[in-house]
């Protein structure tokens, strides 16, 4: 048998990462349970995969990832010398990336969706990705500037296009993130993609465009979080991002920049949360309607909670909830109706900033809020979601009847809504009446049999 030639690019990154070998094995084990695999990975395995044996399955991705966010940098497996083919470790890094043309990088993206959606689906979050936006706050694509004019794409394809992803987004705030995907992922890379690469009947048609494309595939990016798959959501909010920046629609950048905080906070990675959240702030405020810059400046004080500065955090909600008041009437921009009424949205981060500083109480309330202000038959799965919240609340501070109550009141709005995020909050709404069924209250017993049923829905 011919001797392992050892795998000189992977002792480098090791070596450069400074990890000892358990540690590295730690963290391959990290990313993999992020995607749902559990892996026995240790030093031995990692010894092995120095020496020339190459990892199996998908175990390569993360090893990637797991130095990737050890060094600060993206490394794919193809740098690491653990890909035979190089078309295989492109694949693993799409959308980890900012380049001028986001439509050249979605392409791929969604022939792997559509073709071969487990390489991307089982993406995990990338700590080093999600600094891209920082480095690139100001406008990067020179294409924007010999943009194509003349007869073909005008304002009239604009609001085609907005429709459309109006209904898709409709779709999936009605019936969960699964529904339509595939038909959102098509509409994208045939009709929307075409536009975006033709020619335009002037400078505001394309920019307009170009917004209204950043704005689909961040509903893409949604649908990809709402299934669990943050990894493919990451890429698609990095993209949309591009495209944002390239359309210049004032704020329509930060915007995004603020989704990619919320998502590193949801998914309690806070490494460039407080950047992203105070640089989309910065992009936006001043150029936008009050109701849409409240939306940056709710975000914003959820970091500084995070970040420990509660009497901070406390007067960015409160300007949050001044620019609210002091609401004109303007038009919204179409992006910034991603989660419906502004009102619902602010109350909502407002209840996130409560619970990350303790004020139980005070959260249980905003979540209320948040769930009245949204039309519950147009936004079920997220009234569904805020209630859920707010019952959980209301557990912590000793109400088990009121939050029995209120999860009862959300499982009404889960009905017919397929989620993972909605799976979930059930799954852990019976963990956490656990202590109270075995007590024998009724109204526990009641919902645990109601939640049981929940999971008995015909597919």
């Amino acid at each position: 048998m011919a001797a392992r030639t050892p795998n000189v690019k992977l002792r480098d990154a090791v070596t450069e990462s400074d990890l000892t070998y358990a540690a590295l094995a730690a963290g391959v084990r990290a990313v993999a349970a992020e995607c749902g695999v559990a892996l026995r990975t240790n030093k031995s395995t990692v010894e092995h995969w120095l020496s020339g044996v190459r990892p199996a399955g998908d175990t390569a991705r993360y090893l990637a990832l797991a130095l990737s966010r050890r060094i600060g940098r993206v490394i794919t497996p193809a740098a690491l010398g653990l890909t035979a083919e190089m078309a295989e470790g492109d694949a693993g890094a799409a959308g980890l990336s900012l380049v001028s043309d986001p439509i050249e990088t979605l392409m791929p993206m969604w022939r792997y969706e559509l073709d071969r959606r487990r390489l991307l689906t089982s993406s995990a979050y990338s700590v080093a990705a999600a600094a891209l936006p920082l480095a690139h706050v100001e406008e990067m694509a020179d294409r924007a500037k010999a943009a194509r004019t003349g007869r073909g794409v005008g304002m009239a394809e604009v609001a085609a296009v907005r429709d459309m992803i109006h209904f898709f987004t409709e779709m999936d705030e009605r019936h969960g993130g699964r529904h339509g995907r595939t038909a959102l992922v098509q509409y994208l890379s045939d009709d929307v993609a075409s536009f975006v690469r033709g020619n335009f009947r002037n400078e505001e048609s394309r920019r307009q465009m170009l917004s209204a494309a950043s704005r689909g595939v961040h509903l893409l990016g949604w649908k990809s979080y709402d299934a669990g798959q943050q990894g493919l959501a990451q890429r698609y909010y990095l993209q949309s991002y591009a495209l944002a920046v390239e359309s210049g629609i004032p704020g329509h950048d930060g915007f995004v920049m603020r989704t990619m905080a919320m998502q590193g906070l949801k998914l309690r990675r806070p490494e460039h949360c407080r950047a992203l959240a105070e640089t989309g702030l910065d992009r936006a405020k001043g150029k936008v309607d009050p109701a849409t810059e409240a939306l940056f400046r709710v975000v914003h004080a959820h970091t500084l909670a995070k970040a420990g500065q509660r009497r901070s955090a406390l007067a960015e909600t409160r300007r949050a909830h001044a620019l609210l008041d002091a609401e004109r009437g303007d038009e919204l921009p179409f992006w910034a109706l991603a989660w419906g009424p502004p009102a619902a949205s602010v109350h909502s981060r407002t209840a996130k900033v409560h619970e990350t500083l303790g004020d139980h109480r005070a959260a249980a309330a905003e979540y209320q809020r948040a769930a009245a202000a949204r039309p519950a038959t147009t936004y079920a799965r997220i009234v569904a979601l805020d209630l859920v919240a707010s019952a959980e609340m209301q557990l912590r501070t000793g109400g088990i009847e009121q939050a029995c109550a209120t999860w009862n009141r959300a499982l009404d709005h889960m009905l017919g809504v397929r989620s993972a995020r909605t799976e979930k909050a059930v799954s852990r709404m019976r963990r956490e009446m656990t202590p109270f069924r075995a007590r024998g209250a009724r109204c526990v017993l009641e919902l645990d049999e109601r939640a049981a049923d929940f999971f008995n829905r015909p597919a």
